[in-house]
């Protein structure tokens, strides 16, 4: 037999005898269906009211145009440069909090002093409570012009690359802004389940390798990562779902542009966020509106399944041995 063939998976095939454990075992059965069902149902009662929008519009036109006018006749309801600017967004701040949640999370599980460690815990956790909005106003009030001047340093030091390229010479409101926003809200999620994971590691791993030679870099690397990295992976998903999903925090820093795409520009103030969308029509919104708003919540909705569902798929194919 080949040494690559995985073992089978054991079965439990006793079912519960006692009462109690019938009662636990039907509760536990139920809350598990009970998320399937939930997601059906918020997906059907989405398609329902969102309908008429894809009908009038056409689904590719919807997804894939560009321009939100309820006034022009016919009403024009494209979300394209919407959907592009909540990826790019989330992309950018998911790029900037990974390295840092994870040293963040390697100085409190192996460096710091345990005092230090306490201390820090309870900051990070403190900073993954605090509320978007607040978030949003500190990054209107307050980091914007900070962050606007990072980005007018990147534009004359790296302008002859595209992505740091600023023709209209403003700086504010920009998708680098909301993607800074949007990473220093997400740093303390990927960081408190980051932490939990290594915390919860086998000491007598780490301390092996220290006994084979191994230096903290190359244990980081080779021994603490690879165990790591399923849980790494999944702190990641949950901040990537705020982050494609975030409303106000991005209301308040981009300025959204409905007409066009910004493909890669990101230090000009022109982005879309579908979120933000919603937040900023809402209120104003006839029903022919209101049903593309939450026609836009449905892509957005079913996206962030996609996305979730390849992550997923990318950490099983790469940890096989989970599915022993």
């Amino acid at each position: 037999m080949s040494n690559d063939v995985a073992p089978k998976r054991l079965k439990l095939r006793s079912k519960p005898s006692r009462t109690a454990d019938k009662v636990f075992f039907a509760v536990a059965k139920a809350a598990g269906y009970s998320s399937f069902v939930l997601v059906a149902a918020i997906l059907f009662f989405l398609m329902l009211r969102a309908w008429p929008a894809f009908e009038s519009q056409g689904i590719a036109n919807f997804i894939f145009g560009a321009g939100w006018n309820s006034t022009s006749d016919p009403q024009i309801f494209h979300m394209g440069p919407m959907l592009y600017g909540s990826l790019l967004i989330a992309a950018i701040g998911v790029a900037l909090a990974v390295p840092m949640a994870i040293s963040i999370s390697y100085f409190i599980a192996f460096l710091a002093p345990v005092r230090v460690a306490k201390v820090a815990t309870v900051i990070v956790d403190l900073l993954a409570a605090i509320p978007s909005v607040v978030i949003g106003l500190w990054g209107l009030g307050v980091f914007s012009p900070v962050a606007a001047e990072w980005g007018r340093m990147l534009s004359e030091s790296l302008g002859f690359i595209p992505i740091f390229s600023n023709a209209v010479d403003i700086f504010l409101r920009s998708p680098f802004i909301a993607s800074l926003v949007i990473a220093v809200m997400i740093v303390p999620i990927i960081s408190s389940i980051t932490r939990e994971i290594f915390s919860q590691m086998d000491q007598e791993i780490i301390k092996g390798a220290m006994a084979l030679g191994g230096t903290r870099e190359s244990i980081f690397r080779k021994v603490i990562l690879p165990t790591a990295s399923g849980g790494i992976v999944g702190g990641v998903l949950l901040a990537l779902g705020r982050a494609m999903g975030e409303t106000v925090a991005i209301f308040f820093v981009l300025n959204l542009t409905f007409d066009d795409y910004n493909w890669f520009k990101i230090l000009e103030p022109s982005g879309g966020a579908v979120a933000s969308l919603v937040l900023a029509r809402f209120n104003e919104a006839l029903d022919t509106e209101l049903s593309a708003l939450l026609a836009a919540g449905v892509v957005l909705f079913v996206v962030t399944l996609i996305v979730n569902s390849i992550a997923s798929y990318i950490v099983a194919k790469a940890q096989p041995w989970r599915k022993l």
